[in-house]
Parts: structure tokens; sequence; C-alpha cells
């Protein structure tokens, strides 16, 4: 007897991208597309309001980021205790006590589990070490440097009373900044000379909560490489801890291996993401995300369907007979 693929698929098959980038453009589809991503309440707007609390209650000045203090430990230690309480208590929900069942977990298989492929053949204490020892120490490190770099004139700093449109759009463009970098460092990631790098967050064909940033040392400075766009485009040091964050606790939150969180039988808040779900069983499908269809433009888009899935295999097929 065949083991089944998947325990739990979305309803809303096939997926989809972001209506915007459909030609003619779906503008009717494109602003309930944004409305269902930040409200009424979702992990970009939790990810907002953690970062503007951490703006204001554990974050430097501008004027205390001048110069190297104390200020850096306080950045790390704030991002370890917040990354450790999210991927923790996602971890305790969704898989130690299992408080949802598995009805709509993807993955038919438990989670953790063990082998020798993982750090301390133990896939949980892999995924932990890897996350704090690396994921935050390189994530804090970027943030330090920028925040040193505003404070000192090397990277431009955006108030409100610069422009308050343009300091809320920054909010929105992250997710869309975010596609564009990932999509492309994510191709570079499978490339021969650095998948080697990358082979350590695939350990995970499935995933938990602390897989999401669960990534070798070089991997992780690639991808929190996305915070030296701070150097380019003139933004304010909560859009640098937001634009981290985002980067950094939304990889954990989709990263659960569930769809979402659910109470009294209704979903309440997405979480998981079946797009990259499908990423980490075949490895060579959905590099991006649906915010922008990289993946469609440049032919390794899955949208879950078996049509897809053929057309992947055949791909796949024809790149092996390529001398």
């Amino acid at each position: 007897m065949s083991r089944k693929e998947w325990n739990h698929t979305p309803d809303a098959l096939p997926l989809t991208t972001n209506p915007l980038y459909q030609w003619p453009p779906n503008l009717p589809g494109a602003v309930r597309w944004y409305w269902d991503s930040w409200l009424p309440i979702s992990v970009n707007l939790c990810i907002v309001g953690l970062a503007t609390l951490s703006y204001f209650y554990a974050s430097p000045t501008l004027d205390q980021a001048a110069t190297p203090g104390l200020w850096i430990a306080e950045i790390l230690l704030r991002n370890l205790i917040i990354v450790t309480v999210l991927a923790q208590s996602l971890h305790l929900i969704f898989h130690r006590t299992a408080l949802q069942g598995t009805d709509h977990k993807y993955d038919p298989r438990p989670f953790p589990r063990s082998g020798r492929m993982f750090t301390f053949e133990d896939q949980y204490w892999d995924n932990v070490f890897w996350t704090l020892a690396s994921g935050v120490t390189i994530w804090s490190a970027y943030e330090a440097l920028v925040w040193w770099s505003m404070a000192n004139g090397y990277a431009s700093v955006w108030l409100w009373s610069d422009g308050w449109v343009w300091f809320l759009a920054i909010f929105f463009l992250i997710p869309v900044w975010e596609s564009f970098y990932f999509y492309w460092i994510h191709r570079l990631l499978h490339s021969d000379l650095l998948y080697r790098f990358h082979a350590l967050h695939h350990r995970n064909t499935d995933v938990g909560p602390w897989s999401g940033l669960s990534m070798h040392p070089v991997e992780h400075v690639f991808y929190f490489g996305t915070a030296l766009i701070h150097f380019v485009v003139p933004t304010h040091p909560v859009h640098l801890i937001c634009h981290l964050m985002f980067y950094g606790l939304y990889a954990i939150s989709t990263h659960t291996g569930f769809e979402g969180f659910w109470v009294a039988g209704r979903k309440r808040l997405h979480l998981g993401n079946f797009h990259h779900q499908m990423h980490h069983r075949y490895f060579e499908v959905n590099y991006g995300t649906l915010e922008v269809p990289w993946d469609k433009a440049f032919g390794t888009f899955h949208d879950g369907t078996e049509a897809a899935k053929d057309q992947m295999k055949a791909r796949l097929a024809a790149r092996r007979r390529t001398p």
C-alpha cells in the first residue's frame, strides 16, 4: 500500500498568485488579495505591531547607535526572546501537544524525526541549534550594522515628518521586495556552487516552526542580506526591524506544517504555506512566493494540482536528458 502523499491540501487549489500581476491586471482581485493578506488579523499585521513595540521598548536610539555598545546585545537578546517564544509556542501547540490534531497538517509524517542527517541526530534540536546559534546571531548582526550606519549617515533615514505616505508605504512594499530578493537568492542557493550549504535547510522534508530558520551560516548571510537594501532606500529604524522580522518570523510561522490556527471550527489565522511546503517536498519548484509570480515567469511554478506535478516531472526528465 503506497503512502499518502499529502495529509491535507488547501481547499483553494490550484494555487494562484497575486491578481495584480495578471494580464490584464485584475484590480478587484488584487484588492481582495491585499485585504486578505493584511486584515482583519494577519501575520503581516502582527509583525508590523511587534516591530513597532520593539522599536519603542527594546531598541537603541539613533544617538545611542552611533557608537558600538551594549545596545547591540539588547538587539540580540530581544531577537532571541521573540524567536524562542514564537517558535516554541507554535511547536507546542501544533506538534508537541497536538492541540489541533492533524487534520490540517500538510505532510502525513510525524514531526520531528530522528536520524543521522540531523545535528545531534534529532530534527528538533538540529532546528533549534541552527536557528538560534546562527540565524538570530546573523540577523542581529545585520540589524546592528544598519542601525550604526543610519546613526552615522552611511544609510539615509526617512522620518514621518519627511512624508507619511512613503513612511507607511514601506511596510506594504517589504513583502514585494521579499518576493524578488528571496526568489533570486533561493535560485542561487540551489546552484551547484552553493547547494551544499542550502542542503542543511533541506534536511527538513517535513517542517515545523523551528525549521524555518534552520540554515547553514553561509545561507543566513545570504538570506538576511536583504537588509542591505536599507543602504539604497531611505527608511526608518522601525522599517529595518519590521523588514528583518518579516524575514525571520514569517519563516517561522509559514513552516508550522499546518495551514492555520483553528478556533471553534474556523480558521482564525492563516499560517502555513502549501506553496513552500511543496518546495520542501519536490526541491525544484516554488523558489519564490505567491506575492509576485517569479516562478510562473521562469517555469518553476507548482500550483498543487496533479497536472502541475506531471509538468514538473516532464521538465526534470528533459533536463536530465540534456547533456
